[in-house]
C-alpha cells in the first residue's frame, strides 16, 4: 500500500487574549443552544445545510475512514412518509417499550408521539453510520464506527446553531424504517435524525439548568 503523504499544517496561532475570547465567545453562545420541537416552515437554503453537513464530515474517524452518510430531505411527501413511521414507532414506545422510569423522567419535557415537527421543519438531515463499506462488491471494515459518528453528529448540532438555526435530535427507535423509506444500503444503519431549521415565532422550551463547571470538570494540575 503506498504510504501517506503529509502536508505542512495550516496554522496561525492566536494571542493569548485572542484564544481566551475565541473560548468565551463560543462558549457563551453553546450555552443559549436548546433543543427545539416548535419549528417554522421558513425556507432554509439547500446551500446552507450543505455546509452545515460538510463541516460536520470534517470530523475526525477511526483510520479516515469516514463511516457516515448524511441524507437532506426537504421533499413534503418523503417528510410525510418519515412522520408517519417515526410516529408508529413512538406511540409503541410511549405504550410499552419505555420504562416507568423513563417515562417519568421524560414528563418534564411535555413530549407524546405525536411529532409534526417531522413535516413542519423545512429540512430533515438523517445520519447514518456505515459499519463497512462497500468497494466493489468486497466488504471493508470501519473502525471507531459509532464514536466516530457520535463526533460527526455533535459537529453538525453546533454548526446548526452557529449558523443561526435550531434542531432537535430524534431517535424514534427502533429506526430501520428511515433505511427503508430513504433507500440505503444494507451497509447504512440509521443513526440520527435531526430536523432543522428555524424556531416557530412561538416556540417554547423547558426552563432547564445545566450542570455547572464543578459538577461536570475534574482537575488534575
Amino acid at each position: 500500500m503506498e504510504s501517506q503523504k503529509f502536508i505542512p499544517y495550516p496554522y496561525s496561532s492566536p494571542t493569548d487574549e485572542e484564544l481566551l475570547a475565541k473560548a468565551h465567545e463560543y462558549k457563551t453562545l453553546m450555552q443559549n443552544r436548546r433543543s427545539i420541537r416548535f419549528f417554522s416552515d421558513r425556507h432554509v437554503a439547500k446551500e446552507v445545510i450543505e455546509d452545515l453537513i460538510m463541516t460536520a464530515a470534517s470530523a475526525p474517524s477511526g483510520a479516515h475512514k469516514q463511516p457516515w452518510t448524511f441524507c437532506a430531505v426537504s421533499s413534503p411527501l418523503i417528510k410525510n412518509q418519515i412522520r408517519i413511521a417515526a410516529e408508529a414507532e413512538e406511540y409503541i414506545n410511549y405504550q410499552s417499550r419505555m420504562s416507568e422510569e423513563w417515562l417519568d423522567d421524560l414528563k418534564k419535557f411535555d413530549t407524546n408521539h405525536i411529532k409534526p415537527f417531522l413535516e413542519i421543519a423545512p429540512w430533515l438531515i438523517v445520519v447514518f453510520k456505515k459499519t463497512y463499506d462497500l468497494i466493489d462488491g468486497a466488504k471493508r471494515k470501519n473502525y471507531y464506527v459509532s464514536e466516530s459518528v457520535g463526533i460527526a453528529a455533535g459537529m453538525l448540532i453546533s454548526a446548526i446553531h452557529n449558523a443561526g438555526l435550531v434542531t432537535l435530535t430524534h431517535t424514534p427507535s427502533p429506526m430501520n424504517f428511515l433505511q427503508e423509506i430513504l433507500g440505503r444500503p444494507e451497509n447504512e444503519k440509521p443513526y440520527l435524525l435531526l430536523p432543522v431549521g428555524y424556531p416557530d415565532d412561538g416556540a417554547l422550551v423547558p426552563d432547564l439548568l445545566r450542570k455547572t463547571v464543578e459538577e461536570v470538570v475534574v482537575y488534575f494540575e
